[in-house]
């Protein structure tokens, strides 16, 4: 199977320059792939797709008639990232996580970014995400984005520009370290050639994180809570504690006595130092949060708030996830860091202005709207692929609710060739790098390449038929 003829379509293709030439970091992946024999790649592909079945990598779909539980899609085309590249992604990233830290830390203390009028007060208190109940809380070592999954894509000028931030309860790292597995049994001398930079440490990374907010220095006891079974990362949950060595736990499966948070064992009740939740804040304690929620432990917060168990991510960190707040983080950067963004915000129109409402409503068919705080690709409007009644019935929305609203120009996102039947097409992609923020700031190199399956899509989320590439962050510069 050859590439050529292959076309980038006009658009910033990952291993392709625009003469249809391989770039210089995928010219050793390209002749492998174009050495091999007839049908070898498409026969790679179905083992791919068998041993993933096997490894059970699912994805629940809400809502989906035809049954709840996918295959996650994986296409065995990597994207590839050169070192300067992935240096330079790898400090905005911690330039990026730290603002957000010193952002949600002074929201629910001070509030001096709001009081010096960097940001508006009521875009804050009007936040979904913002908890009151938060305030004044203390997390250990005053860190309240522990682990963080930025979007980021690349426009047709080259440039990284982050999408969104995802800081309450991120997924698809699991699907970063099986896609790895798999394509390093396919091409073994492609990663050793590239010098690949391994991901496999993130499960210690993770758990040393982790242990180290202990409220107790001494081998504190470490679990990963999961709604359970029916949620749409339950693999990841459940693969993530059996990668950590640590217990996987349900709500009921804790209880809290005098502000100390217990595991019930076999053996008796086990006290729990650091809680790995995976439920939103809503659910996470029915005394503190929603009192209908039969996922949470109840009076976790008050045990959290006394200091007798640390949370990761602590509750409230939701509040800059919001994607309006999101068209201020260059501001925060600035702010807390006194430094320009290293990687910059796609250009944001906030609804909840006159001006830039006005100026959306009227170019609808040219934007991308999202509401404020969906996720998984619902919520949206990709004005270029809408029709007229979708058009209208997201303009009368923004006029009822505009501060739930933003609209960005639509991106020429990046491609990367994907293998479509028996042959290559290029497909639109997205990345989500993964950040451990504990002792010190940790991005786990390369992340999770999202695919826009469906040709044309721009949507890359799996919910919408997207799927995953592995993603090489290389440790070294190939001549042009």
């Amino acid at each position: 199977m050859r590439f050529s003829p292959y076309d980038t379509g006009g658009y910033y293709d990952e291993l392709f320059q625009p003469d249809g030439c391989p770039r210089s970091h995928a010219r050793l992946l390209v002749d492998t792939i174009e050495g091999l024999s007839d049908g070898q790649l498409l026969r790679y592909q179905h083992a791919a797709d068998r041993l993933l079945l096997q490894m059970g990598i699912t994805f629940n779909v809400y809502g989906d008639t035809a049954g709840t539980e996918r295959i996650f899609p994986f296409d065995l085309i990597p994207r590839i990232i050169p070192a300067a590249e992935w240096t330079r992604i790898e400090r905005g990233l911690r330039q990026r996580i730290h603002a957000l830290n010193e952002f949600i830390d002074d929201i629910y203390h001070d509030q001096k970014i709001l009081k010096d009028g960097v940001i508006p007060a009521e875009v804050i208190l009007s936040a979904a995400s913002f908890r009151p109940q938060c305030q004044g809380l203390n997390p250990p070592r005053r860190i309240w984005c522990h682990i963080t999954g930025t979007d980021l894509v690349r426009h047709g000028d080259g440039q990284y520009y982050v999408l969104e931030d995802n800081l309450r309860v991120p997924s698809g790292v699991s699907y970063v370290l099986e896609n790895r597995e798999v394509l390093k049994h396919i091409f073994p001398q492609v990663f050793e050639g590239l010098k690949v930079r391994p991901v496999n440490e993130y499960p210690s990374r993770l758990l040393e994180m982790l242990e180290s907010i202990a409220p107790r220095g001494v081998d504190p006891t470490v679990v990963v809570l999961t709604p359970g079974m029916y949620n749409s990362a339950y693999f990841e949950h459940s693969f993530l504690a059996q990668q950590m060595g640590v217990q996987l736990v349900e709500g009921h499966d804790l209880t809290v006595s005098g502000n100390d948070v217990f595991m019930r064992t076999t053996k008796g009740l086990e006290r729990v130092d650091v809680i790995y939740r995976r439920i939103d804040d809503d659910f996470l304690d029915p005394q503190a949060f929603r009192p209908d929620s039969l996922l949470g432990v109840p009076g976790l917060m008050e045990a959290y708030k006394a200091g007798h168990v640390a949370l990761a991510n602590s509750p409230g960190n939701g509040v800059a996830d919001d994607k309006v707040i999101y068209a201020y983080v260059p501001d925060m950067i600035r702010y807390y860091e006194g430094e320009d963004p290293i990687l910059p915000n796609v250009p944001t129109y906030l609804c909840w202005r006159d001006a830039d409402r006005r100026h959306v409503i009227e170019n609808l068919e040219t934007l991308v709207v999202k509401s404020a705080n969906e996720s998984g690709g619902y919520g949206m409007l990709v004005g270029p692929h809408s029709s007229q009644k979708q058009r209208e019935d997201f303009a009368a929305s923004i006029q009822a609710n505009p501060r739930n609203f933003i609209a960005q120009p639509t991106l020429a996102l990046s491609r990367v060739p994907t293998l479509i039947d028996d042959h290559f097409e290029g497909r639109h992609v997205d990345l989500r790098p993964y950040i451990l923020y504990g002792k010190d700031i940790y991005v786990l190199p390369g992340g999770l390449t999202r695919v826009a399956l469906r040709r044309g899509s721009l949507v890359v989320n799996s919910s919408q038929g997207g799927g995953s590439k592995d993603t090489w962050a290389l440790a070294s510069e190939f001549p042009s």
